[in-house]
């Protein structure tokens, strides 16, 4: 019988990935955050990922009060074709990861998972802080003394390392249903084409000589 994990899911190519690399060895129990973000067309794709990788899930909704981020806030607007890197984004929701990390913990103790998965991702990336190797080290040192399971929950980030091209290559080879993940910091029928997602994910597509399915 498999050990169990709990995946964080967003419906993106990052964390649709993660899923499909953990499910090759554990029972994997995803959990997708609804936290007040822009629109619900990720929360659609997470949901139909998860079935599709044959795996459970449980959508937790948090309200954030204060509005720190565009992705939250419609009256700000989010950045458009502009320079990736330098200065953090207004997308990054401060302590994002922070609290779902936490969530995860405490359902991956409840369910007896021995593994936290997390698509976070350091080479093509936005700069959010809470997406650096040193943030995951530090998480982890935590979760030793954090939790009532002798220490013995890790976080997991198989893609830190890894460009989006060869993200990409790993989803095509794991079977990943490229059709139905969503990237796009706006909702709609169809990618902006412009924010950071769009571009970083359109990046590692054309690296990778493939066609994105939602082009």
């Amino acid at each position: 019988m498999k050990n169990k994990a709990v995946v964080l899911l967003s419906g993106g190519l990052d964390s649709s990935t993660v899923l499909f690399i953990a499910k090759k060895k554990y029972k994997c129990s995803c959990l997708i955050f609804d936290y007040g973000q822009r629109h619900s067309r990720e929360l659609k794709s997470a949901k139909k990922i998860a079935a599709c990788a044959g795996s459970d899930y449980k959508t937790v909704k948090i309200f954030f009060p204060w509005k720190g981020s565009s992705l939250i806030d419609k009256n700000k607007k989010i950045p458009y074709n502009k320079k990736i890197g330098g200065e953090i984004p207004s997308t990054y929701v401060p302590g994002r990861n922070t609290i779902f990390l936490s969530y995860a913990l405490s359902f991956a103790e409840t369910i007896d998972a021995k593994k936290i998965f997390i698509g976070a991702n350091a080479v093509d990336f936005s700069g959010y802080p809470d997406c650096r190797p040193q943030y995951y080290k530090n998480f982890n040192k935590l979760f030793s003394v954090a939790c009532g399971k002798k220490g013995d929950i890790k976080i997991e980030t198989p893609l830190l390392y890894k460009t989006k091209k060869e993200i990409v290559e790993l989803a095509v080879k794991l079977g990943v249903p490229l059709e139905l993940t969503w990237s796009c910091y706006s909702g709609g029928k169809k990618p902006c084409g412009k924010c950071d997602s769009c571009i970083l994910r359109a990046k590692g597509f054309a690296l990778a000589g493939r066609k994105d399915p939602i082009i």
